[in-house]
């Protein structure tokens, strides 16, 4: 033991230090993962928007006479045909104001009578000389002035009549009531919106858009059939026509309303659908998965497999927009390359991966049949 150098036991002590050492980690498993080629898209996607079917004409009807409102006999819902009568007004001083108007008439009738009967008199006396000329004339201006009291009077007695008439208000054509805004028992003023009837005919249907989607409706606008149409209730979907595109935004919702025309469609008041919107095709546009695409430094990225090493690489992609499940790539991949769709969490790069296909099952349990205790076999 005397004989053993300092330079042997350092050596002695790293032979030591290194079977002591911790074993090296075992290479990292083959992954299996699932993939899909990339292929562009014939279609650009589809916009939809939440809409409503309404008539194409909607008035809100009112009184032309003001007055007290005494009887409502629309209801919201009712059906009604031209002449139906909607409200009513209490008549009496419409009455008292078209018999006032006939007294007046009577009066310039009276006044006029005598106005003739006074000129002809002066007339006979101007022909035989006892009266002057200038005398005649001051006749005859007053025969004047009644006979245009007497026309000023019965075009009153008209307006009244016609104001009469007014008390009672009318659908001017069939339709459905929509909406109540008066109640019995309010003194209205002209023209106060009393009932809101939505008139037979053509039906719109009528959705709002925001700004940046005006662009792609306005080529549409009078094009026949541009847009599609799906009712909520049926499923049903049918043809419409933009005819209408607001020139202003909402100033609640800065969004555009857009009325489009379905014609003839079996339709009913209040139904609401969608609108679809068929976008054009854009160039180099791809749809992946959800699942394929994951965010890294600020960006979007996919892991794309090289066929002949069978390794993972990440690729930084452009997004266009989401549809539905799927995300558009309009840059970053071409067609006939293998993106990853599921399992991207856990990759790294330049893994080994083995695509799941029709033997990936079996790959997989043969591995964990290989894999040595405590070490767990790769996840599907």
């Amino acid at each position: 033991m005397q004989n053993i150098t300092p330079a042997a036991l350092v050596v002695a002590s790293a032979v030591l230090l290194a079977a002591c050492g911790r074993a090296p980690a075992p290479p990292e498993p083959v992954r299996f993962v699932r993939t899909t080629v990339v292929g562009f898209e014939r279609g650009g996607g589809v916009l939809e928007y939440a809409a409503d079917i309404r008539a194409r004409t909607e008035a809100r009807l009112g009184f032309r006479v003001s007055g007290k409102m005494v009887a409502r006999p629309a209801e919201v819902g009712r059906q009604v045909r031209a002449g139906d009568v909607l409200a009513r007004l209490d008549p009496e001083d419409l009455r008292l104001g078209q018999d006032a108007a006939r007294a007046a008439v009577n009066a310039a009738q009276v006044n006029l009578d005598w106005a003739q009967a006074e000129y002809r008199r002066f007339k006979d006396l101007r022909d035989q000389g006892f009266i002057s000329g200038a005398e005649l004339d001051r006749r005859e201006a007053a025969l004047n002035s009644a006979r245009a009291q007497w026309e000023q009077a019965r075009a009153q007695a008209g307006v009244q009549s016609n104001q009469a008439t007014y008390a009672t208000l009318t659908a001017p054509s069939a339709g459905v009531v929509t909406a109540v805004e008066a109640e019995p028992g309010a003194v209205l003023s002209a023209g106060v919106p009393v009932v809101r009837v939505a008139f037979d005919g053509p039906r719109d249907v009528v959705f709002s858009v925001p700004e940046d989607a005006i662009d792609a409706l306005r080529p549409r606008l009078g094009k026949e059939g541009a847009l599609r149409v799906r009712l909520w209730a049926t499923g049903a979907q049918m043809p419409a026509t933009v005819r209408e595109i607001g020139a202003a935004a909402d100033p609640v919702t800065r969004t555009f309303q857009v009325k489009a025309d379905l014609g003839a469609q079996p339709v009913r008041l209040g139904q609401t659908a969608t609108v679809l919107i068929e976008l054009p095709p854009p160039d180099g546009v791809a749809r992946l998965p959800l699942t394929a695409v994951a965010e890294r430094q600020g960006g979007h990225a996919v892991w794309v497999v090289d066929r002949s090493e069978m390794t993972v690489k990440s690729r930084p992609v452009t997004l266009a927009g989401a549809d539905g499940n799927d995300l558009v790539v309009k840059g970053g991949v071409t067609p006939g390359e293998l993106v990853v769709t599921a399992g991207v969490h856990v990759l790294t790069e330049g893994q080994k991966v083995q695509l799941l296909g029709a033997g990936g099952a079996d790959a997989a349990a043969r591995t964990a049949q290989a894999a040595p205790p405590g070490h767990a076999a790769p996840r599907r």
